[in-house]
């Protein structure tokens, strides 16, 4: 009788290394896929875990038609805060305008710079991916913002400390509470305010 295993046997014990490391492809494979994935997700998930949501929601053209028409007699800096795709930055630049844009999604950042560069304003935009409350606005002269109702209050005290008295605030949709504006442009969604930090001081 011999004491050797068949075929059938060798070839198991063979096979096993190699499931073994297909196993190991397989799992990493699927990790990845889940960190991937969660890398994507992580920037669009977060803003409703925090205390103020600010959601991406795209400019529509009348909303940047409104915003440039509003400061058709301005010049100098804009800083579009939470510039989402980078549609008003982008569009502000094209009429003169060196623009700046800040957002708190970095894929979002990206994408802007890559329109940018598309659309060959690159030169006179930024974008840079940061939390709304830690940047100083007082170096700008015009300020454009789409937030929701419940941080235009905190919002409209951080402007009126930071801004100088020349600077110019517009606000897409939803308006500061106390401030009254000085124009306004469009109707629902578009709605567009504008204000001057001389007439909100003087209140």
């Amino acid at each position: 009788i011999s004491g050797g295993r068949g075929p059938e046997a060798r070839g198991s014990a063979q096979g096993s290394p190699v499931m073994k490391r297909l196993g190991v492809i397989a799992t990493c494979a699927v990790g990845g896929s889940l960190f991937a994935l969660y890398a994507v997700a992580a920037p669009f998930v977060a803003p409703a875990l925090r205390k103020v949501c600010l959601p991406f929601v795209p400019a529509t053209s009348t909303q940047v038609r409104n915003v440039l028409d509003v400061l058709r007699a301005r010049s100098g800096t804009l800083v579009d805060i939470g510039s989402g795709d980078g549609r008003i930055v982008i569009a502000a630049a094209k009429q003169g305008f060196h623009s700046v844009g800040f957002e708190l999604n970095p894929w979002l950042v990206w994408y802007s710079r890559y329109r940018a560069w598309r659309e060959g304003v690159h030169r006179h935009t930024s974008f840079h991916i940061s939390n709304l409350w830690k940047v100083s606005f007082a170096q700008y002269s015009n300020v454009v913002i789409f937030g929701v109702p419940q941080m235009m209050e905190q919002l409209e005290a951080k402007l009126q400390s930071e801004l100088q008295t020349s600077a110019k605030v517009v606000a897409c949709r939803f308006p500061f509470p106390t401030w009254t504006p000085d124009h306004v442009a469009g109707e629902g969604i578009d709605t567009v305010a504008h204000w001057g930090i001389t007439i909100v001081n003087s209140f």
